[in-house]
């Protein structure tokens, strides 16, 4: 039992629980709207996948781990304006991919070369592309969101909103994404329609699978190892501490790795573990499996109960409260590289921090690595790498 949690009535558990759960939401809601919206992703494919894998999670790692879209290969995929067959191949090509790099103890392995100021600094680049999207949000909105505001009007909300949730956390959130998502469904409520939306099996060709292959998985693959098996690891262990030993390199592998085939059978979204997730579940309140068992109900019911409606109400999504999500979720990671001691472990850290959020994550942890060796900070991996 987490500390802290045999204080609380049920009723102020579940209402934590549920807090915590919607915190990530700013990282799911934009990529997801582009996919349906430009890409033409089902709406009920693209959240399923999302909401099978935070039901799994619940039970799996009984706690907070973070469902999110794979952000590289989504961002890739909305830029070059991928159809739902190249994407339904990448999915596959990184679900297998993931399942056979999490056989065993190799990944848990590898996760002993990686040093506390490499993650950590994995930790900071991810917690400054947050901000960077944050950012992006607010002052060039994607068109894929229909509904918007005056430009200077959503800054100052996002700016408001921002500071709210930095100080209430917990007590404003489910407040805040509750209204978030009432005032989509005003907007977009001409187009609510219930049941599911049509779902079809991808036609897949060789054609699909080489583009996915060389286009989406291959600049996504070091960005899932560092941030969706290695950095959720040493998160989990840094907030729930002997709680977190379950939640390995490994074991993160094989669940994203399954997830990810069964988007790729849907034509769906694919999926990780965001270590920034996390800090945004942990940040708002969640501490057990309630949060991802609550949002994976919630996701569920909406791709099977709204599905078909939800192409007209998601990009009516205001952009100011995903944009304050994010950038609350980028603070609370940026805060894990609170525990680094000495000038050495900082210099690491920052450096794989700044080159992962201005250039390359993948060119980032191989400096990080470099750096560590020459510098040498003396903090050993922490014991959740290194177990299976």
């Amino acid at each position: 039992m987490t500390s802290g949690q045999s204080v609380l009535a049920p009723g102020r558990l579940w209402w934590r629980e549920a807090s915590g759960a919607v915190a990530d939401l700013g990282v799911l809601v934009p990529i997801a709207v582009a996919l349906i919206v430009a890409n033409g992703l089902s709406p009920t494919a693209v959240l399923l996948p999302a909401a099978l894998l935070y039901l799994a999670v619940a039970p799996l790692y009984r706690l907070p781990v973070a469902v999110q879209p794979l952000k590289a290969f989504g961002a890739i995929a909305i830029a070059a304006g991928l159809g739902p067959d190249v994407i339904a191949a990448g999915a596959l090509l990184m679900g297998a991919t993931f399942l056979v790099l999490g056989r065993g103890d190799l990944l848990n392995r590898v996760a002993r070369v990686f040093p506390v100021p490499v993650i950590r600094g994995i930790q900071l680049s991810v917690g400054l592309l947050f901000a960077k999207i944050a950012w992006g949000l607010v002052t060039a909105p994607p068109p894929t969101f229909t509904h918007q505001a005056d430009r200077g009007a959503t800054q100052v909300a996002a700016a408001v909103l921002l500071l709210v949730l930095l100080v209430l956390r917990g007590r404003a959130i489910l407040l805040v994404v509750v209204g978030a998502i009432a005032t989509a469904v005003v907007l977009g409520g001409d187009a609510l329609t219930l049941g599911p939306s049509p779902m079809t099996f991808p036609a897949l060709t060789w054609s699909s699978f080489t583009t996915a292959a060389v286009a989406l998985v291959l600049p996504q693959l070091p960005l899932t190892f560092a941030n969706s098996c290695l950095a959720p690891a040493d998160a989990a262990r840094t907030y729930f501490g002997d709680a977190g030993r379950r939640v390995t390199p490994a074991r993160l592998a094989r669940s994203l790795g399954a997830a990810n085939l069964v988007a790729g059978a849907v034509s769906g979204m694919p999926v990780c573990h965001g270590a920034g997730g996390m800090s945004a579940h942990h940040a708002f309140g969640a501490r057990t499996w309630r949060a991802p068992f609550l949002m994976g109900l919630t996701l569920l019911v909406l791709a099977v109960g709204a599905g078909a409606g939800l192409a007209g109400v998601l990009p009516a999504f205001p952009v100011a409260v995903a944009a304050a999500l994010l950038a609350v979720a980028g603070v609370m990671h940026v805060l894990l590289l609170r525990d680094l001691r000495g000038w050495r472990a900082w210099a690491v850290a920052l450096g794989v921090g700044v080159v992962g959020a201005v250039w390359n994550l993948a060119a980032a942890v191989v400096l990080g690595l470099l750096l560590a060796r020459l510098l040498r900070p003396t903090r050993p991996a922490p014991p959740t790498l290194a177990t299976s």
